[in-house]
């Protein structure tokens, strides 16, 4: 989920099934590898940062809110490198920095409004991110423990939309967001440890 992504860092290579029927480089699982526990362990402080803080949408919460999104651009920027340094397709990871770039602007804008339209915002960007990080994950699944990524992504697309359904009714808040965040940060953990378990394996 991103989380709302990893799609994070999660990646759409941009291209086809085809393509990356190959053997991927092994530096290229190690790389995910590191990125997926460093995505685990930011989702788990900062979800436990947003549920101490999620009763009013002060400064210090909005301030959370934009940063989750940051960091999935700056998560993207490092999916690049790698990506590049191992000759793979970069296009999938420049929509992830549009959209969670579009995504913190937006977050900054709607916290000023109140939570509904921050859930509004949060809700679009998890199914969107979720919709990319399930066509990645079926697309790395050469790689090996990228089925987590495929749940991740489906589920993040379902929440999103409950997000959404969320601000048309009395009482919304955002502490349901601060578990979606954990649980993608789970399903990375996950996934960090079943490529740990493939690399040994080759």
């Amino acid at each position: 989920m991103t989380q709302p992504t990893d799609v994070n860092t999660y990646a759409l290579k941009g291209t086809s099934m085809d393509t990356l029927a190959g053997t991927a480089p092994t530096s290229v699982p190690a790389a995910l590898r590191k990125l997926y526990f460093l995505r685990f362990a930011f989702a788990a402080v900062w979800a436990a940062l947003l549920f101490a803080t999620a009763d009013t949408l002060g400064t210090p919460t909005a301030t959370l809110l934009v940063i989750y999104p940051l960091f999935d651009v700056a998560c993207a920027v490092i999916d690049i490198r790698s990506a590049r340094a191992n000759g793979q397709p970069v296009r999938g990871l420049y929509v992830n920095i549009a959209l969670s770039t579009l995504t913190g602007i937006g977050l900054a804008v709607a916290a000023t409004s109140g939570v509904p339209a921050v859930l509004r915002v949060w809700g679009a960007w998890a199914v969107t991110a979720g919709i990319v990080q399930l066509v990645v994950g079926a697309v790395r699944r050469q790689l090996g423990g990228q089925w987590a990524m495929i749940a991740s992504g489906s589920i993040s697309t379902l929440a999103g939309a409950s997000f959404i359904a969320q601000a048309g009714k009395d009482g919304a808040s955002l502490a349901n967001l601060a578990g979606y965040a954990f649980l993608g940060g789970v399903f990375f953990l996950v996934s960090a440890v079943r490529l740990g378990r493939t690399g040994t394996k080759a």
